[in-house]
């Protein structure tokens, strides 16, 4: 069970701060995948050159340098989280909002690019369950004869 259930507007009120935090997590992942490369290089020349090593001072800088952006990446990737929301792709910027629809929990669903959120799914179907919020007017009508779908 969720601490918070976001409505459609709620969540889209916190999406300016989301992208902003998604795009920096990206970055700093982007970093730390740069360097990993560049680490995995030089283990490659030690092992082709029969051991001899390159400048420790650069191996030691860089696996400094990228154990702090893996530190940022999870450092923003908590905020998000702290926000309610939930991070499921990093890489492909998904991600979701709990919610609330017909009384069961679902997640509202957004993906980097997106300029609004329009989607939501089960709580086990994932991405490729993604329905559109604005499809089957009319469907949820309560006892009182209102609409009650996410918006």
């Amino acid at each position: 069970m969720a601490e918070k259930y976001f409505s459609r507007e709620e969540a889209e009120q916190i999406l300016p701060q989301i992208k902003r935090r998604l795009e920096q997590a990206r970055q700093h992942k982007l970093a730390v995948d740069r360097l990993d490369q560049d680490l995995g290089q030089a283990a490659a020349r030690i092992m082709v050159l029969g051991g001899s090593l390159p400048p420790y001072q650069e191996m030691a800088r860089k696996r400094a340098e990228r154990e702090q952006f893996v530190l940022r990446v999870q450092e923003t990737i908590n905020k998000i989280q702290e926000m309610g929301a939930v991070v499921k792709d990093l890489e492909e910027g998904l991600v979701d909002f709990p919610s609330l629809r017909r009384g069961e929990e679902v997640y509202l669903c957004w993906k980097l690019g997106e300029q609004r959120i329009g989607y939501w799914h089960g709580l086990e179907e994932g991405f490729a369950g993604r329905k559109p919020l604005d499809e089957e007017p009319g469907e949820d009508e309560e006892a009182s004869g209102g609409p009650s779908r996410i918006q």
